[in-house]
């Protein structure tokens, strides 16, 4: 089976390509992985074919896919806070890109499974305490329009029969390595990686600020099995919530306390960010993950279970 990644040179972009070259049970063999980005991954593996451009290019769009792609990941994005810095960059990658990528597909007339990544920043305004699933989209930020018009574009090439898609709306990923990225909700990975490094950082939102999470292993198991989704129990209703935990950003530094010690905490200091606080508080606290559950996709079993999951992973680099 031939697979398009794009954002394949991003974190979960390239543990999707590893997740996919180990060979996941009940997948067609992977023959070839197009792991397409702005700066070509580097992935050891002759099954893998780097491409190097922007999916905002339709020469480039269409030349990743061909008639023996049979699942697109769509990962490329412009994020939340690069979004909200730069309108027309956002809309660029993430609505007008899509839409390149969308009619690539459509031109071959192959029907691939199109699993794209959208996010909970696609609700917003007056919410309740669980987001279900259908709940009225009102997003609050320029990445989240952006978004949010994409998952009706992947319905749409989906009612028309151009692809086969599901949009994914993944939690916060959290635990992330590395350096902080240009997401709003960057600081959910920073408030635990930088004191278990021995670093100081902040804690931009109250305690209290209820976060949506998941692992990235989590997130990627979650992301191989929406290619294997039987579009027949999708039906019409091509957006999903995926599973995730309900935390604070005060049990999550409980977590890293448990796991780091005094020490660590104490190097995570509170210092409000208007415009991130902003941001968190109006994103969902909790969705109605129920359809996810029961189409076979799966959540952590705790924050103290994500953190430690982390630093275990670092320690065996």
């Amino acid at each position: 089976m031939k697979v398009l990644i794009t954002g394949a040179g991003g974190f979960l972009g390239g543990r999707l390509v590893h997740a996919l070259l180990a060979g996941p049970a009940d997948l067609p063999p992977i023959t070839s992985i197009v792991a397409a980005d702005t700066l070509a991954p580097s992935v050891g593996d002759p099954r893998v074919e780097p491409r190097t451009g922007s999916i905002v290019d339709p020469a480039f769009a269409d030349s990743l896919v061909d008639d023996e792609v049979a699942v697109v990941y769509h990962l490329a994005a412009v994020l939340s806070g690069g979004s909200e810095a730069d309108f027309d960059a956002g809309m660029r990658v993430n609505v007008d890109g899509t839409r390149t990528l969308l009619e690539a597909c459509r031109a071959r007339g192959r029907r691939p499974r199109f699993v794209f990544s959208s996010t909970v920043a696609v609700f917003g305004g007056t919410l309740p305490a669980v987001v279900p699933e259908n709940y009225v989209l009102l997003p609050e930020t320029t990445y989240g329009i952006g978004k949010a018009i994409a998952e009706l574009l992947v319905g749409e090439y989906s009612r028309r029969g151009f692809v086969d898609g599901v949009a994914c709306r993944l939690a916060t990923v959290t635990v992330r390595p590395g350096q902080p990225n240009s997401a709003l909700s960057s600081f959910v990975s920073g408030i635990i990686r930088e004191p278990l490094a021995g670093i100081d950082t902040t804690c931009p939102v109250p305690l209290d600020t209820p976060i949506w999470v998941s692992s990235p292993a989590v997130v990627t198991r979650n992301l191989v099995h929406a290619a294997r989704l039987d579009p027949l129990l999708l039906g019409t209703r091509r957006a999903l919530n995926l599973p995730g935990l309900s935390v604070t950003a005060g049990e999550m530094l409980d977590s890293l306390e448990r796991y780091g010690g005094r020490e660590a905490r104490a190097r995570v200091r509170l210092e409000r960010d208007e415009r991130v606080a902003r941001a968190m508080c109006g994103w969902p606290a909790a969705l109605d993950d129920r359809r996810a559950i029961d189409l076979g996709f799966v959540r952590d079993s705790s924050a103290d279970a994500i953190v430690r999951a982390y630093a275990e992973e670092q320690a065996a680099r």
